[in-house]
């Protein structure tokens, strides 16, 4: 498999915005198929790598798949958008400068403890079952667009969870893996018993 050629594939495959936000780059000493790490909000750049001697081992609606479902967190992911712990993380970095001009060093300890806790909460629901999931819908989405039928595109998502893990020597999956797996079989028509909403 020539790295380039199967680039440019995969780019034509990705949705308008991923090929906007992210970039596709060769890593072949990575020990993991495919990465790609939290971007923080001043990154620009959504790097996705991928090792292309552990991806040739994919089938290509495996790859596909997989791709756009990395595409699709990676998308997802928002760091400004209005809820509560952006607003808490707001009010205590405001906060903080108004300590700080008045030298409250207690004040300014409160106001920045308050914004880290708050960044914390959004850091860990861009991390959560719930935006995996939402990854793997989206990523479902995109596919029947380019051609796979829903059910068809949740099964080659289902095997492909199972064959990175085989690739990269893991001896099982991990709880947000099972959990997407059995949201998969559902939508595959393969279980009837989805997860619970709580």
């Amino acid at each position: 498999m020539e790295p380039n050629v199967e680039i440019r594939r995969l780019i034509d495959i990705m949705p308008a915005s991923g090929r906007m936000l992210t970039k596709i780059v060769s890593k072949p000493e990575q020990q993991k198929v495919i990465d790609a790490s939290l971007p923080l909000p001043w990154n620009q750049d959504r790097p996705i790598l991928i090792n292309f001697d552990l991806w040739r081992r994919l089938t290509k609606p495996q790859r596909d798949l997989l791709l756009l479902r990395t595409v699709s967190w990676l998308i997802g992911v928002k760091w400004f958008k209005p809820d509560i712990y952006q607003g808490i993380a707001v009010a205590g970095l405001l906060g903080g400068f108004v300590e700080s001009a008045q030298a409250d060093a207690v004040g300014v300890v409160v106001a920045c403890g308050l914004t880290g806790l708050a960044l914390f909460r959004v850091w860990r629901m861009n991390r959560s079952q719930e935006s995996e999931i939402n990854a793997d819908e989206a990523a479902i989405r995109i596919a029947v667009r380019r051609g796979y039928s829903e059910a068809e595109a949740a099964e080659h998502l289902l095997a492909v969870i199972e064959a990175v893990a085989k690739i990269e020597g893991r001896t099982g999956l991990d709880f947000i893996e099972l959990i997407r797996s059995q949201n998969l079989r559902v939508m595959a028509g393969l279980s009837p018993v989805g997860i619970p909403k709580e």
